[in-house]
This record gives C-alpha cells, sequence and structure tokens, in this order.
C-alpha cells in the first residue's frame, strides 16, 4: 500500500502530462487515450470468461451454485432448492428448466382449468 505522500504523488501526477500542463478531461464524446485500449486488449482476464449458456439449459450438476432458485412471474412466488436435494430428487442429468418448472408447479396456487393459463410462469436468476 502505497503511504499518503506517495498517493498525493501519483495523483498530482496523473492530472498532469509530461510537459507540466494539466491533462484534459476525457468527456463522453472525445476519443478515449490509446493508453485505455492498449490495457483493455492486453487484458487477460477478459479471454478468460466465457460466455456459457444460461442457466435455465445447464443440467443440474453444471451448475456451480449449492442454492438454485427459480421465481414464478405470474404470482411473484420463489421457491428454493439445495442443488444436492435436486441432484438427488431428479437426477444429475436433469435439465435445470424441467426441475424449477416441476418445483413451481407443485405447489402452484394458480390453477383454473384452462390449458392455457394454468401454472406458474418460471424466472430463472
Amino acid at each position: 500500500m502505497p503511504s499518503p505522500k506517495q498517493m498525493e504523488k501519483m495523483a498530482a501526477g496523473a492530472a498532469v502530462d509530461t510537459n507540466g500542463r494539466l491533462a484534459p478531461a476525457v468527456g463522453p464524446g472525445e476519443q478515449m487515450p490509446p493508453e485505455y485500449w492498449d490495457a483493455v486488449l492486453r487484458d487477460v482476464s477478459a479471454d478468460e470468461r466465457q460466455v456459457g449458456r444460461p442457466i435455465q439449459s445447464r443440467k443440474v450438476s453444471q451448475i456451480g451454485r449449492h442454492v438454485l432458485r427459480v421465481a414464478c412471474n405470474r404470482c411473484g412466488r420463489i421457491v428454493e432448492i439445495q442443488k444436492a436435494d435436486a441432484v438427488r430428487l431428479y437426477g444429475p442429468d436433469a435439465a435445470w428448466k424441467d426441475v424449477g418448472q416441476r418445483l413451481l408447479d407443485a405447489t402452484c396456487q394458480k390453477w383454473t382449468g384452462r390449458h392455457e393459463e394454468d401454472g406458474c410462469w418460471p424466472s430463472f436468476d
């Protein structure tokens, strides 16, 4: 951790360019400095992030969370289940979308008798 004196020196150096003039602030309509783009392109962690499938299309065993949560867009209920219980009850190869729908349907209170209106509408967080 830098000392307070070193932090003041770094802050003063950031606001002044190499000629001793104040560096202009970059606004939303201006070009970003080349150093910014170099830093973005050199960022290793950006390459490591993988854009995976949505959680509802994954198998229960492939989800990293230990508590799985599904909400109903219709009635506002939220149902949670531990991953270990979901694997035990529905199997490791069950899709989270199917498990979540079963959990909501098992406790649904909006049954009208019409197929189009019955059941809960899941929302996977």
